[in-house]
């Protein structure tokens, strides 16, 4: 094991292997999901400058920071769903560690969300995407590619007047992956589900039935056009908030040049 880790130190020394940012960078203006008027509301993110080596702090410079757990790129617990409430250590500070690292496929939908706002991850993409590099391996986080994160403001909300366009898995999809036992499963929208998701049965399945089955979410994530289909490794530890439903991060991926 200590091999293996030094090779990977090594690897990353001579340039062999490099780390890819997955993260979009929070600001008060990166766009945070919108719902209904009746519903609470996702907090932008806020930064307050505190001191800036002045009359208020003489030697240091800091800021206190508002926003929603699931504000910017962030990792969704099952906690976060009224569907995983009831799993066991499925808030941020109860999941083991080591989920926060692990293997990762992603599945290029991009073609596809490029000419129609409303793409669906559907079991035929998912197979198809098997045929081609082999079956999704158990444990392993699935991120769908849409070349989303590309978009910014209203164009990357896309909201209309029956609500927001964005791809998304289907049902059926969803019920998939979890035959797949995945890990987690991760977007570059503002939402793991489509924006059309309140429509399908379940509503916002990717939510449902992923957090029900005590699996995770990643969204907001950029650079996906980077990673290979197979091969990478995920990195994504979200804060230990205790309690807490999700959580902003730091997404990274190494990969072998």
């Amino acid at each position: 094991m200590s091999n293996l880790i030094g090779n990977v130190a090594e690897a990353l020394a001579a340039g062999t292997a490099r780390i890819i940012d997955l993260t979009h960078t929070l600001d008060p203006d990166f766009p945070v999901i919108i719902l209904p008027p009746e519903f609470g509301q996702c907090a932008r993110f806020r930064m307050e400058e505190v001191s800036a080596y002045d009359h208020r702090g003489p030697a240091w410079k800091w800021h206190n920071l508002t926003l929603n757990e699931h504000t910017g790129t962030h990792f969704d617990a099952p906690s976060h769903w009224v569907s995983g409430r009831d799993v066991p250590n499925g808030n941020v500070d109860e999941i083991a560690p080591s989920v926060f690292v692990g293997p990762v496929v992603v599945i290029d939908c991009a073609q596809g969300a490029a000419q129609d706002d409303d793409f669906e991850l559907t079991p035929e993409v998912i197979e198809a995407w098997e045929a081609t590099h082999g079956m999704i391996p158990a444990d392993t986080w699935v991120l769908m590619r849409t070349d989303w994160s590309k978009r910014s403001g209203a164009e990357y909300l896309n909201m209309a007047e029956d609500g927001p366009h964005s791809p998304g898995p289907t049902p059926a999809a969803v019920e998939l992956l979890l035959k797949r036992n995945i890990r987690g499963f991760g977007t570059e929208t503002v939402g793991t589900d489509a924006g059309q998701g309140m429509h399908y049965v379940p509503p916002y399945p990717a939510h449902y039935l992923l957090h029900g089955a005590g699996k995770f979410g990643l969204q907001c994530l950029c650079n996906l056009d980077q990673l290979p289909p197979t091969g990478a490794l995920l990195i994504a530890p979200p804060l230990k908030i205790k309690g807490g439903t999700g959580s902003p991060l730091r997404v990274l991926a190494m990969v072998m040049t």
